[in-house]
């Protein structure tokens, strides 16, 4: 059938049909909703109530974790995994020997093999990169991926903070331009709780109370001279803030005996008992934690396997698959996992070549990130490397894709502006977009 000639009238009427059409989708999914990712008008956001993030630092090769290729030999000179491979819970995905606890829940997971960025050399540029999302700049400090998730879902309980670093205290993982409202709340070990917000034992709670009429006196005559209470106000709220974290409620999160013997050994050691703790930290209402994992250096240099490091990488696989698996599994038996997303990241990963000391340098072009629980579709690898795991086949993850999916995850736009500077919009991620197979 010949299509009807196009006339003036007919060419007015289509054009304002669709100015319409485009106002009312406008109006259904803003336009910064649309390039955050072309798929989000048919993504639901994610449910995920937490976030737990485990930090491998030092750069954790993916060949010898979750991307196995063939066998090398840093002996004969020859590329490839240090370790053999394993089948998974997933059909046709293999990882190292030495993660089997992981293997065996592995549809729990999704593995992400071709995350990249352009920062090899320099350790620290690589850890923000992988924490803000964005280059070093000498003008802006990005704020954290915990701080902006903070800033965006606050604590999902009272008395507690937002967010929670467990580990190696910096500017990478602060607040940036969101100031120190948004900062995370840093925990020295396991057992005494956040260092600085117990009374001392000589100040008792009466000693306390006498402090804090005192206080409210200065209060007064500041207000009196000044009039504008803002600082003030701020600083209320600080102490209040302070006062609530060496409370009771807070503190009690810290007793770990209270967890069966048998559980608290499936964790495995101190950085397995930061994970346990973690899933107490998530039931008190905190709602971001990062977990660093290389407190006890026990291969020598940690993930950043240069030379001999290298020969016990083992140690640390195996420690991170017992942390892991365990805690996946806990959260999984307290119904818990689709509420919480589980990441486990690092700075960069290592190439397929050996150094001369048998260890391997640094590799930012493909490396992996693995997620889990979320309320994601679980159990799937996105993304293909080459038979060395040196560069990406297919379906790469830039570090903002990897950001937007964990916002996405969370129920945060991805591309909603933040303030910097007061006046200055400024995208939660530079343009990112969630993996739309995970949602």
């Amino acid at each position: 059938m010949k299509d009807k000639p196009t006339t003036r009238r007919t060419f007015l009427a289509q054009a304002g049909a669709a100015g319409l059409s485009l106002a009312a989708s406008t109006l259904i999914a803003p336009d910064h909703r649309v390039w955050a990712s072309p798929q989000t008008s048919e993504l639901a956001a994610g449910k995920a109530e937490h976030c737990i993030m485990i930090w491998l630092g030092g750069g954790a090769c993916h060949l010898d974790t979750w991307d196995p290729k063939r066998r090398g030999d840093p002996k004969a000179k020859q590329a490839g995994s240090y370790y053999d491979p394993i089948a998974t819970a997933i059909p046709g995905t293999d990882v190292c020997e030495h993660l089997p606890r992981c293997a065996a829940i592995l549809d729990r997971f999704n593995v992400i093999r071709t995350v990249h960025h352009d920062v090899v050399d320099e350790h620290a540029a690589a850890t923000n990169r992988m924490h803000t999302g964005r280059p070093t700049s000498g003008t802006v400090l990005y704020p954290s991926i915990g701080s902006v998730v903070a800033q965006q879902r606050s604590a999902a309980g009272d008395g507690v903070p937002a967010y929670v670093l467990i580990g190696y205290p910096n500017v990478t993982r602060g607040p940036g331009f969101l100031g120190a409202k948004h900062g995370y709340v840093y925990l020295l070990d396991t057992h005494s709780g956040p260092s600085g917000f117990s009374l001392p034992p000589d100040v008792s709670p009466g000693r306390q109370m006498r402090r804090e009429r005192l206080l409210e006196q200065v209060r007064r005559e500041y207000l009196t001279r000044h009039g504008d209470g803002q600082t003030l106000r701020d600083y209320d709220e600080s102490v209040a803030g302070a006062l609530r974290l060496s409370g009771p409620q807070f503190m009690n999160v810290f007793q770990l005996d209270a967890e069966p013997a048998e559980l608290r050994q499936s964790y495995g050691g101190e950085f397995g008992q930061r994970c346990l703790l973690s899933r107490r930290l998530i039931q008190s209402g905190v709602r971001f934690i990062e977990v660093s994992h290389n407190l006890n250096f026990i291969n020598g240099t940690g993930w950043d396997t240069h030379n001999d490091g290298q020969l016990n990488q083992h140690l640390l696989i195996r420690e991170l698959d017992s942390a892991l698996s365990a805690l996946v599994l806990d959260l999984e038996q307290h119904r818990l996992l689709d509420k919480t997303l589980v990441v486990v990241a690092t700075e960069f990963g290592r190439p397929a070549q050996f150094d001369g000391g048998g260890g391997r340098g640094h590799h930012a072009k493909a490396f992996s990130v693995v997620l889990a629980g979320g309320g994601l579709q679980n159990g799937r690898t996105i993304g293909q490397t080459d038979e060395l795991g040196m560069s990406i086949v297919s379906r790469p993850v830039s570090v903002p894709d990897l950001h937007a999916t964990i916002y996405w995850a969370l129920g945060i736009d991805p591309a909603e502006e933040l303030y910097a500077d007061g006046d200055r919009p400024v995208p939660i991620t530079d343009r990112g977009r969630p993996i739309a197979e995970l949602f």
